[in-house]
Formats: structure tokens, C-alpha cells, sequence
């Protein structure tokens, strides 16, 4: 590969972390990401400080002129954009890039009016995009305690800033705090949560922001980016708790004719398998009492949100059995329940 084809190359990396203002790049930490990402983009290739040092001093020169400069931070020269909007690589949009952006800033338009967000606001203004009419709405609560987190905690995960949370628990007051590298939030059941990693732990933990009592962003800490799909964790459970120990159990379950629609249309999860032919008339000689409705199974992690979902139907959802304790957690549940009435009723 020529060599001016290199330098473009690691210009387009430098122009990134010249204008991220959630970090502090001194030489060393610019040589060692351009570094990771060439060897994140297959190139094959690694650079030395010098190289850097130079390229840093190319694209002060014309054509790009990048208005390059240091400041002292915690010791270190740390190297960045005295402008933050500028770019090397700056243009103007074309028509259809702006009418697709405008759409996607429309479609997240949910989130307009929380703390931290009003930035959509002030970009579609500068952008010059036209205002267009609500076309998708989404589920929210802006009275929800603490959904004021939703913008900084959207800003430290996008730019990969690890975080010191403070929080408390439902049952303890007590405010603990841990320093964390914050992955994903997650709305359920109208309510959202924040996926991520402790400093010292690299086992999955989440926290319900109406937990959370602080944020403090940690730009000079590392942050550690997750291994997988964080995403791929939600394959096996309902809504965000998930044990790692526990395996995924086959359920089989019966709803009623009244509650078979709402199952049918909006399935507890995507594992959800109608039973039908000849497993049908096997389960329907096996449970003569059960008439009408239809069986049904799930593969799930058991959790409480599933235990919850499960017996949310009341009488027209039966756990018939699972290969693990979901039966036996959903039978216990109702049976607590039952106690709690017959108290009612001496």
C-alpha cells in the first residue's frame, strides 16, 4: 500500500480522537488507538510514536490546516481540536442525507424535553432541517425518577467513558458505589435500565436508574470496551435480569380461549412454539380436564420477570411443567397468594 495512502489513513483515525471531547489522548494513547484501529479495520499494519508526532504536524499544513493543539492534564500533554465541530473531512449533506437524518432525529423524538437531550433540538436548528409531524410514537414515561439519566448516560456509553455510579438498593438505603464501564440501556416495563461492567468484575450487572443517585464521568480511566453482543444475553430471558449459573429451561404451558389471542399476537417471548397435530391430541388425552385454549412452549432463563409474566394471566395461563423450577416457582407463587386471601377472608 503507498505510503500517502497510509498517512490518509491514519489521518482519518487522528481526525476522531482530535475532536472527542469525553477523552484525553496524549501521544502515547493517540499511537496506541490509531494502532487498535487499524488492527480493528484488518490493515496489517502498526505505527511509532514518531509517525504520529509527524502526522500531527501534516495536518496543521495546508490542505487541512486542523487547528491542532495541547493543553497539560493530570501531567500529560494531551492533544485535541481547539474547534470540536471541526473535521478534516467536513462537507455538506446531500438532499437525501438530510431528509433521512431529519427522519431518524423525528423518530427518536421521544426523548425531547429530558435533560441532556435538548441537543437534538439545537442540532436539527443548526442543521437548518425542516420540522416534520410526529409519524412513530414511542412508550414514555417523563415522570419516571431519574429518566434526567437517559442523556448522560446515552452520551458516556456512545463515547465509551467509564463512570463512577453511585446507587441503592429497594431494600437498603445505603449508597454504594462502584466504578463502571456502562454497555446498553434498556427500557422494560416502562422502566429503564443500565447494562454494564465493574472495574473489577467482568460478569454482566444491572442497575434500574431509579437507583441510581449519581453519575460522574472518569475520561481519564480506560475504558474496557464488552467482549460479546450484549445484546445476545437477551435471546434466553424476559425483560433484563440474567443469571449466568442458571440454563435455559424447556416450559410447557396451557392458556384458555379468553387469553389465547393475547398470547398468539404478543408471545411472553420469542421461544413462544404452538403445539399443534399430533403433540396436541398427546397433551389433550393427557390433560382431559384442560378443555378448549391451546398448549404452548417457551425456552427461557428463569428470572422474575418470567415468573411475573407467567402468572400476570391468573387462571387462563397454567405452568403445566418445566424441565427446571419454573413450574415449581409459578405453583409457589400462586400458592403464597392464595394464603394471602384466605388471611383476608378469617
Amino acid at each position: 500500500m503507498p505510503t500517502n495512502k497510509n498517512a490518509f489513513i491514519r489521518y482519518k483515525y487522528l481526525d476522531t480522537l482530535l475532536s472527542d471531547r469525553h477523552h484525553y489522548y496524549d501521544i502515547n494513547d493517540l499511537t496506541e488507538r490509531v494502532n487498535d484501529m487499524m488492527e480493528r479495520d484488518g490493515l496489517g499494519m502498526s505505527v511509532v510514536r514518531r509517525t504520529i508526532e509527524k502526522d500531527l504536524v501534516n495536518m496543521q499544513l495546508t490542505p487541512f490546516s486542523a487547528p491542532i493543539d495541547f493543553e497539560k492534564k493530570n501531567g500529560r500533554n494531551v492533544y485535541r481540536y481547539t474547534d470540536p465541530t471541526f473535521s478534516i473531512f467536513s462537507q455538506e449533506l446531500s438532499r437525501e442525507e438530510r431528509n433521512l437524518l431529519c427522519e431518524l432525529l423525528c423518530t427518536i423524538g421521544q426523548f425531547d424535553g429530558l435533560d441532556n437531550f435538548t441537543w437534538l433540538e439545537n442540532f436539527k436548528i443548526g442543521l437548518g432541517l425542516e420540522e416534520r409531524r410526529q409519524i412513530i410514537s414511542f412508550s414514555n414515561n417523563p415522570y419516571l425518577k431519574n429518566s434526567n439519566l437517559l442523556g448522560t448516560l446515552f452520551d458516556q456509553i456512545s463515547n465509551e467513558v467509564a463512570i463512577r455510579l453511585s446507587y441503592h438498593t429497594f431494600n437498603d438505603a445505603t449508597i454504594r458505589t462502584i466504578d463502571f464501564h456502562p454497555y446498553l440501556l434498556k427500557q422494560y416495563n416502562d422502566r429503564w435500565f443500565l447494562l454494564g461492567a465493574a472495574d473489577s468484575d467482568k460478569h454482566i450487572l444491572t442497575f434500574a436508574l431509579d437507583r441510581i443517585d449519581k453519575v460522574v464521568p472518569l475520561p481519564e480511566r480506560k475504558y474496557i470496551p464488552c467482549p460479546d453482543d450484549i445484546a445476545d444475553r437477551f435471546d434466553d430471558i424476559v425483560g433484563v435480569t440474567y443469571y449466568e449459573n442458571r440454563p435455559v429451561e424447556h416450559i410447557l404451558c396451557w392458556v384458555s380461549d379468553a387469553s389465547m389471542g393475547y398470547v398468539d399476537t404478543k408471545p411472553i417471548h420469542g421461544s413462544y412454539t404452538p403445539l399443534k397435530g399430533d403433540a396436541e391430541q398427546q397433551l389433550r388425552t393427557e390433560y382431559p380436564q384442560l378443555q378448549g385454549g391451546m398448549f404452548f412452549t417457551l425456552d427461557c432463563i428463569n428470572n422474575f420477570e418470567l415468573i411475573r409474566e407467567l402468572c400476570s394471566y391468573g387462571k387462563d395461563l397454567l405452568v403445566l411443567r418445566s424441565d427446571g423450577t419454573v413450574a415449581e416457582d409459578v405453583r409457589k407463587r400462586v400458592s403464597e397468594m392464595n394464603e394471602k386471601y384466605s388471611e383476608l377472608r378469617t
